[in-house]
């Protein structure tokens, strides 16, 4: 195995490739404030992932309109929840300094606290909103391989994610990496038979991870568009394709967060696997054997009759078209199944109020008028 010479902080080698550069973690500075790699690749991997998953909503039956606060609310808990996950299985590098919890420029989230949280609050919003949560889960998954398959790269910036000595073509090494092995070699988590030496290449795991992932958007994408059979169908795949590529590479990672003696996201990835191929195969059989009584929610009365409110308000919205508040009321009334009559009556006096209206004003007191009248002459 081909021996490294000690590396400035910077610098990033692939020997068995040729290729010796210089990546600051730093990506630019703002007034001051420095915008880091990290953050910066995790924000362009979102962004494209929202860009996907809106751009196709429609073919999944999912009003985006409404689809946005849970969208919204899932950013928000995915961040947190990847944040709370990483910091509760690391407490001891937290508990002496609690505001180092929220700075997270330099790294610090975990992916599956990440999907949990996402899950969970854009869930909620979504019953909230009424979207339907199977299908907006299915075009969300494909999204997280995109955005996964691009924030990886964060990694890369900080030296980081990177796995146990290698001669593998892809082998790599970093100044920080050499750092960091030396600072953690008592502490690192090696499997057994694999070694950790800072004079050596190791495994470039965030690159693993991320080419899985985009190979993945690509496949699921696809299959999605041509042989998709049932809502939740593409949420299950994507748990298992992502659990089947984090159990292996874990193993290779000296970064683990642990219980013991147990990698905790390889455990996780397993369990991940394992549900997701028996309900995949459960809800095949099941969805078979109702035939043509099963419908996708995006061929269903209810998906068409929504987006084609969602439609028409957009329409007359960017016509410039006045709708009157009485027309506003019947179709947001119609979006969330409400009666709109009820809507009506809210907006619109009723036919006795318009005869009380019309009484008091006919039966002004002659007196008073002839006063009137007077007072003009």
């Amino acid at each position: 195995m081909e021996l490294i010479g000690q590396l400035e902080r910077d610098q990033i080698v692939f020997p068995r490739l040729g290729i010796d550069i210089n990546v600051n973690e730093t990506a630019f500075t703002i007034f001051g404030l420095e915008i880091k790699w990290y953050g910066l690749l995790i924000t362009v991997g979102l962004m494209l992932a929202m860009i996907y998953g809106f751009s196709h909503m429609k073919k999944y039956g999912i009003d985006p309109d409404r689809a946005l606060d849970a969208i919204i609310g899932g950013i928000v808990g995915g961040l947190v929840g990847a944040r709370a996950y990483y910091v509760i299985m690391s407490w001891d590098n937290y508990k002496d300094d609690f505001w180092s919890v929220f700075n997270i420029r330099n790294g610090g989230l975990a992916i599956y606290g990440g999907i949990i949280g996402a899950i969970v609050v854009g869930g909620i919003i979504a019953r909230l909103r009424k979207v339907k949560l199977l299908p907006l889960l299915d075009i969300v998954s494909i999204g997280f391989l995109l955005g996964q398959g691009i924030g990886r790269w964060g990694n890369f910036a900080n030296q980081e994610a990177f796995g146990c000595n290698t001669d593998w073509l892809f082998g790599m090494s970093g100044g920080e990496i050499q750092r960091w092995i030396v600072r953690n070699s008592d502490t690192a988590t090696v499997s057994a038979g694999n070694t950790l030496n800072a004079s050596m290449p190791v495994h470039p795991c965030f690159l693993y991870e991320s080419i899985w992932c985009l190979l993945g958007f690509v496949l699921l994408a696809i299959f999605a568009k041509k042989i998709r059979k049932f809502d939740g169908q593409i949420l299950l795949m994507y748990i298992g394709w992502y659990g089947l590529e984090r159990f292996f590479v874990e193993g290779l990672r000296t970064d683990s967060l642990m219980i013991g003696s147990l990698r905790v996201s390889q455990a996780l990835a397993a369990v991940c696997v394992i549900a997701s191929v028996i309900l995949l195969i459960v809800f095949s059989l099941k969805v078979k054997r109702m035939g043509t009584e099963y419908q996708l929610y995006v061929n269903t009365p209810e998906s068409k009759e929504l987006i084609r409110l969602s439609e028409e308000k957009r329409r007359k919205n960017q016509q410039g078209d006045t709708i009157s508040e009485a027309e506003d009321a019947v179709l947001s009334a119609e979006e969330n199944g409400e009666d709109p009559d009820s809507s009506n009556d809210a907006a619109d006096p009723s036919p006795a109020e318009n005869e009380t209206v019309t009484e008091e004003s006919a039966d002004d007191d002659p007196a008073e008028n002839t006063e009137k009248n007077d007072t003009e002459e």
